[in-house]
């Protein structure tokens, strides 16, 4: 036998056994699909997905979009997954600034500064969400006075047990404009720092991306957003008898989610950041030093890179199980994919499967895309090129 026709022979085999891997799967998901729709149909429940066009008559306390109860249950699973990606996108970002500051914080040379980041990690850890989600809703919120005793920020913003009262704008454009801005600062400083990657690797010579970072990404959108500020009216919010009026009020139970989210996500984050530094070989930092670059660029080009590397597919699954465990806002009624559309929607419609298939896909496609956004980046930034 030739070393090509036994190379042939394998190449058949394994398509052999993926095509009957694919069969089987595909097989069973039909028995099962035709064995439920036989059992709804002898037991007499309707199936089908139009409920999703039949008007919702749900009271929602907490919406970004134009729903309404007279709006259909199509536009109640909008609401419940804008509300999902809102608090697993704050929460995210809020878990990564402070899960860095704390694994930082135990690589300190202070004892009692590492000490503290170190009992706070293992706490955490140890402690399950639902208890946190539990504590910071009835232990904390719930505490908080009244809005006659609020607790105010800077007499725009007030903190009560109804949640946190917040100025909105009268008009959004100026902020639209802003935004526009900052996307194209963003995209300046991506394409500058690619050519200056370019030009480093050819001529060695360095350019100075931070810098010009700093001017895009930190000044420019505070000037721009200070002047969409200045340059738009406010409503304010003002106590009128037993509670405020304007504004946006951000409900205890979003406040809630989103802080027990963040100190929970960030004590993993701490351990990911302590342990992708820690990974960087001492001997990378001593060549660094000896070739006589200062600690910034030490730490830019040298350890920041490696423990990236390190870094990036843990936090990827952390990013997942801030989606995933957004949906404990159940426990406190918040009004995210899980309760707004599997609690209400389905004790409404009675058609189980078609909600319990139709929140399983949008949890399986947000997972996906955040996955292949992270697996694009750790690719980007991976030492060998596959």
């Amino acid at each position: 036998m030739t070393l090509f026709s036994f190379i042939y022979q394998k190449k058949v085999r394994n398509l052999f056994w993926q095509v009957l891997v694919l069969g089987v799967t595909l097989g069973l998901l039909v028995f099962f699909v035709l064995n439920a729709s036989r059992n709804m149909r002898e037991a007499g429940i309707a199936s089908g997905f139009d409920f999703l066009w039949r008007t919702a008559g749900i009271e929602v306390p907490f919406v970004l979009t134009g729903y309404t109860p007279q709006s259909d249950n199509l536009a109640l699973l909008w609401v419940g997954i804008v509300n999902t990606l809102l608090i697993t996108l704050i929460a995210a970002a809020a878990a990564t600034v402070l899960g860095f500051l704390i694994g930082v914080a135990r690589l300190s040379h202070n004892w009692l500064l590492s000490s503290l980041a170190g009992a706070y990690v293992e706490a955490v850890r140890n402690i399950p969400l639902l208890f946190f989600v539990l504590f910071w809703y009835f232990g904390v919120i719930a505490a908080l006075p009244g809005p006659r005793n609020s607790i105010p920020f800077f007499n725009i913003a007030f903190l009560n047990n109804r949640g946190l009262t917040i100025p909105l704008p009268d008009d959004g454009a100026p902020f639209g404009k802003a935004a526009l801005a900052i996307l194209g600062a963003l995209a300046a400083q991506v394409a500058f720092a690619w050519w200056a990657g370019r030009r480093r690797d050819r001529t060695g010579q360095l350019a100075p991306v931070w810098t010009l970072g700093i001017v895009l990404l930190v000044l420019l959108p505070i000037a721009v957003l200070t002047l969409a500020t200045l340059s738009t009216r406010w409503d304010i919010p003002v106590l009128r008898g037993f509670n405020y009026r304007g504004g946006f009020v951000l409900v205890p139970e979003f406040v809630a989610l989103f802080v027990a989210l963040t100190t929970y996500t960030a004590a993993f984050i701490a351990e990911i950041v302590r342990g992708g530094i820690l990974a960087v070989p001492k001997g990378q930092i001593e060549a660094a030093a000896a070739v006589g670059l200062r600690a910034r660029y030490i730490l830019r080009l040298v350890i920041i890179p490696q423990a990236l590397r390190v870094m990036i597919p843990p936090i990827t699954s952390q990013y997942l199980n801030v989606l995933k465990n957004s949906s404990f806002g159940a426990a406190i009624a918040f009004p995210e994919l899980v309760s707004v559309f599997m609690g209400s929607a389905l004790n409404n419609t009675g058609q189980a499967i078609e909600i319990i298939a139709i929140t399983l896909s949008v949890y399986l496609v947000i997972g996906l895309g955040v996955s292949a956004f992270m697996n694009w980046y750790n690719a980007r930034i991976a030492l060998v090129v596959r």
